[in-house]
């Protein structure tokens, strides 16, 4: 057995190991440095492979990577789905087997359209177009993408200036070359000292301050989610935020309720609201994650706000089986799992602008829009500071919380922002522009989180751009690669 060449059924072990060393990378575990090695594990022996084979191999990948790392689905449908085990089981390695696939696609059209010529660039450029079509085709899961991880390590200042995408490409290409040094081709270890080391000299700051620091607090209900949409859910939810609110200090500029932190519509919700609002000092705002209905008879997840504030944003990328049913027309009354626990979603108007509160923009996610970086940088744009609210009570005790708000942590960095985040049960922080955490509450308690925002002002590189120059990079590094067709 050598580097080039070694069994399929080792090859799609290592693949499998690879997908688990990748979720090892990420929160809470952040062994970051493993990025590198589980690509390299992919990489190896891959030019001795059919295309199909190089198809299984990727899909392997995929399971051990969404096995691991997305288990926290089978805690949302089984303990909040109202399914039993065996049920819940098939549906999350059905889930999983499913998001697999993308894996898979990226490494059969690697094998048919390249070749073994500069393998160590287009194999890195592949990986990260494999992300960008996980990202946006069937609504998109770009969650454990392999630049996540970095928002810790040496790489993170590459972050402002091409985000998550060119993060994993580094990271792609540093596996690709670790794998030609392993081959004794030393001349790999020029290119990865230089990816690591310009970091040094990028400069730490891109944006600065617009104004004096908020004071800003954070209010984390801790509703049980099993009973939140009941009606005695509901009168303890009005309760516990009212409570939380009143206790507030006068001087505290913005308070932020999670999503949908009163479990009811606004119009039933708006006598709470406005006795909350008549407590509320002259100068300071609340937001809050509602659900709202239209005139039309349209739902939607939405924050807005009050006192301070002016303005509403509505969530405009919906979770599918969560926040609306896809195909509804074939799946509605045929499986009871999808009957969906609130009403169906429709999505908010692209390009919404940001809510002013407390003298600043702010720049909205509701939930798992935060993992788009795409959609963030767009926000980020038209102002001073970012939120995020959301429930992640639908994650139970799982890693996914933590991963959620390592992904947050991201955007911060990525558009040079503070970075608000309330949520349900956790985890809600304050996040300044290196991504670093500067206030954090405990999960699964009832808290008051207290803390300083400051809006900053400037755009980073990525900010101005998005991902476009991350992707076209990318694809550049394929083209050497690709297949020459014989010529005469």
């Amino acid at each position: 057995m050598t580097l080039q060449r070694f069994s399929p059924a080792l090859g799609c072990l290592l693949a499998l190991a690879a997908g688990v060393l990748t979720t090892l990378t990420a929160s809470p575990f952040e062994l970051w440095w493993l990025g590198p090695v589980a690509v390299g594990l992919v990489y190896l022996g891959l030019h001795g492979l059919t295309p199909g084979q190089a198809a299984l191999r990727g899909w392997c990948y995929g399971v051990g990577l969404f096995g691991s790392g997305a288990s926290w689905v089978y805690v949302s449908i089984h303990d909040y789905g109202y399914t039993g085990v065996p049920l819940a089981l098939f549906l999350t390695g059905l889930f999983v087997a499913g998001l697999a696939l993308f894996l898979a696609a990226t490494l059969w059209l690697y094998r048919l359209v390249t070749g073994p010529r500069l393998a160590f660039l287009s194999f890195a450029g592949a990986w990260v177009l494999g992300e960008w079509l996980r990202t946006w085709l069937f609504t998109g899961f770009p969650w454990l993408l392999l630049g996540s991880a970095h928002v810790d390590s040496p790489l993170a200042p590459w972050a402002p200036i091409g985000g998550v995408y060119l993060l994993s490409l580094i990271t792609a290409l540093t596996g690709t070359l670790g794998v030609e040094c392993l081959r004794r081709r030393w001349w790999a270890a020029a290119p990865i000292a230089v990816l690591w080391l310009a970091p040094l000299a990028l400069p730490a700051q891109w944006t600065t301050p617009a104004g004096d620091p908020l004071r800003v607090a954070l209010l984390q209900g801790n509703l049980p989610q099993l009973i939140k949409w009941t009606p005695e859910g509901q009168r303890e939810a009005a309760r516990t935020y009212r409570t939380l609110t009143l206790a507030q200090p006068d001087d505290v500029d913005l308070i932020v309720w999670p999503e949908a932190a009163l479990p009811m519509l606004e119009e039933e919700a708006r006598p709470i609201l406005e006795r909350v609002q008549s407590n509320l000092a002259p100068d300071t705002a609340l937001l809050t994650g509602i659900l709202q209905r239209d005139g039309s008879g349209l739902y939607y997840n939405s924050v807005i706000g009050l006192g301070n504030a002016e303005g509403e944003y509505r969530k405009a990328h919906l979770v599918p089986f969560g926040e609306y049913l896809p195909l509804e027309s074939l799946l509605a009354g045929t499986i009871a799992f999808f009957d969906l626990p609130m009403p169906t979603m429709t999505p908010g108007a692209e390009g919404q602008g940001p809510i002013h509160a407390a003298g600043t923009t702010i720049g909205n996610a509701i939930c798992y829009e935060i993992i788009y970086a795409d959609r963030v940088a767009e926000q980020a744009r038209g102002a001073e500071l970012l939120l995020t609210v959301s429930n992640d009570t639908w994650f139970g005790r799982s890693i996914g919380p933590l991963q959620h708000l390592q992904m947050a942590r991201l955007r911060a960095l990525e558009n040079g922002r503070y970075l608000i985040r309330a949520t349900s049960n956790g985890v809600t922080a304050i996040v300044d522009p290196q991504g670093r955490v500067t206030a954090r509450a405990p999960q699964f308690e009832t808290a008051s989180l207290s803390g300083e925002a400051v809006p900053m002002a400037g755009l980073t590189p990525y900010t101005r751009t998005g991902s476009w120059p991350a992707w076209l990079l990318a694809a550049l590094m394929v083209l050497p690669g690709l297949r020459r067709r014989p010529t005469g």
